[in-house]
């Protein structure tokens, strides 16, 4: 064996305070590694439980795991940012491009729902996932809270009435998707926002704190003057921007449409909500960087799709 790999090994594992001999020896009795087993397949292909036995939900349950894991990604490139003291503008961009790569990907892949599922088979399993909805993704809420700061993740209609200081208990209240199961007048929230909120709020609230200063807009309003006009750096904030928030909202928007707007009548979702309203760009125009953007551009957010 090399004598430099040798005593690489042999600083590695004194740092730990172990026994490098005693892990080559374990290298005696491991099995070679194969794809199978690092991949995970077996489990991996065993995740896919339908409710029904109509087939075309089996794409249904796919593509949303697929989904959860390009988000799982995404949420990967983001800490690699947060995490660190000071991001140059080259590594800055090249982790955005690759943030931005993924949700293209999330994007286009909406053709698969659009045009691969059947719409009578759609309307009949759909109604065995009710009141489960694609709100309930934690990991896409996390994608949020770690892209910008909490303030433009508030329903438009209290953003100018929050404290940018407010509690996160009362910011969370007000955060703009509680609009798609909660009544403001009454204060009576959905079955939906409920299951929801009792399986993840708690997680979220500890999430947001770390990422109270350390999300991509904070991380970039942090650095220097030269890198923030950064040509480059500013085209990949703008374009993750549009495409998280216009392109990928707009695929899916148009996707359920396809489903839900039979006849000219729209269907309620299955967890309930307004989702026209909820989901289209231009009516709670989520922004992540809105200092990158023109006056005439922020009026006009989600209004030329």
């Amino acid at each position: 064996m090399d004598k430099k790999i040798t005593n690489q090994l042999k600083e590695k594992y004194d740092q730990i305070g172990q026994d490098v001999e005693t892990h080559l020896e374990g290298l005696l009795y491991s099995k070679p590694i194969n794809y199978w087993d690092y991949i995970q397949t077996d489990a991996l292909l065993n995740l896919q439980v339908q409710r029904t036995v109509l087939p075309d939900e089996m794409v249904f349950i796919m593509y949303h795991q697929i989904n959860e894991l390009l988000f799982k990604m995404i949420l990967g490139e983001i800490h690699q940012i947060a995490e660190k003291n000071e991001v140059d503008a080259c590594l800055f961009t090249s982790k955005l491009m690759r943030i931005s790569r993924y949700f293209d990907m999330l994007t286009s892949s909406f053709n698969i729902m659009r045009d691969g599922m059947d719409i009578d088979q759609y309307n009949k399993f759909r109604t065995t996932l009710t009141p489960a909805s694609g709100f309930q993704s934690a990991q896409y809420r996390k994608i949020e809270f770690a892209s910008t700061e909490l303030i433009n993740l508030i329903d438009k209609r209290f953003r100018s009435t929050i404290d940018r200081n407010s509690s996160y208990e009362n910011a969370f209240e007000h955060l703009y998707w509680q609009a798609a199961g909660k009544d403001y007048k009454t204060g009576k929230k959905s079955y939906l926002l409920k299951a929801f909120e009792e399986k993840y709020k708690d997680e979220f609230i500890r999430f947001t704190r770390f990422y109270n200063k350390n999300n991509l807009w904070s991380k970039f309003k942090s650095l220097p003057k030269e890198a923030k006009e950064n040509k480059e750096l500013i085209k990949a904030m703008r374009h993750y921007d549009y495409t998280v928030n216009i392109k990928w909202v707009m695929a899916h928007y148009n996707t359920a449409n396809h489903y839900l707007n039979i006849g000219g009548e729209t269907a309620k979702a299955t967890g309930g909500s307004e989702w026209v309203k909820y989901m289209h760009p231009k009516y709670q125009k989520r922004i992540f960087f809105p200092e990158l953007w023109t006056k005439e551009e922020l009026e006009n957010w989600g209004t030329d799709v």
